[in-house]
């Protein structure tokens, strides 16, 4: 890369460093190029991005956004996981596929500037989505407003069973 070319990277990673609400970085040594694009793919559909970055330059972008990242994490094939709007999709997306595939292995992680261990990201990932979280919160409101418009219409209900029932004797006679 011509060196200029270099600082305008390391700026970008700089801000994506600073604006994602969380980061993970894995080792794709191993994964195939159409399994590199579904997850990319994927990834994506799930509001994060997916890139292979070199280790020095993300190494320097670091250093200005002031994480201490060790230096036996940069090393090998380095890809990030960035994740701006919902941690939990992207991150759930990368253990998915890490699980169903060994690959990538998740080295290092990020979540709202702060270090978490591998372990915390595997934890993340099994809570539910925003979107699960939604639905299941709506869920929730709509239950007392059901189970109040049953017991409100019940009476008129039982009226209509008792006028079925009076009205099917009649018709017998």
């Amino acid at each position: 890369m011509v060196k200029q070319d270099k600082v305008y990277t390391v700026q970008n990673l700089t801000e994506k460093l600073k604006q994602a609400k969380a980061v993970v970085l894995a080792d794709y040594h191993g994964l195939k190029v159409s399994q590199m694009a579904e997850l990319r793919r994927n990834i994506k559909k799930n509001g994060g991005e997916f890139e292979v970055i070199k280790n020095t330059l993300l190494g320097r972008a670091a250093e200005e956004s002031q994480i201490k990242i060790e230096p036996d994490v940069l090393q090998g094939p380095t890809v990030v996981l960035w994740a701006y709007e919902d941690q939990i999709s992207p991150l759930k997306t990368l253990v998915d596929f890490t699980k169903a595939n060994n690959l990538p292995k998740i080295k290092f992680g990020l979540l709202d500037q702060v270090i978490i261990p591998v372990e915390k990201i595997k934890q993340l990932a099994s809570l539910p989505s925003k979107e699960e979280l939604k639905a299941k919160f709506v869920g929730v409101l709509q239950s007392p407003l059901y189970g109040l418009n049953q017991a409100l219409s019940w009476n008129l209900k039982k009226l209509v069973f008792i006028l079925k029932a009076k009205g099917g004797e009649e018709n017998d006679r």
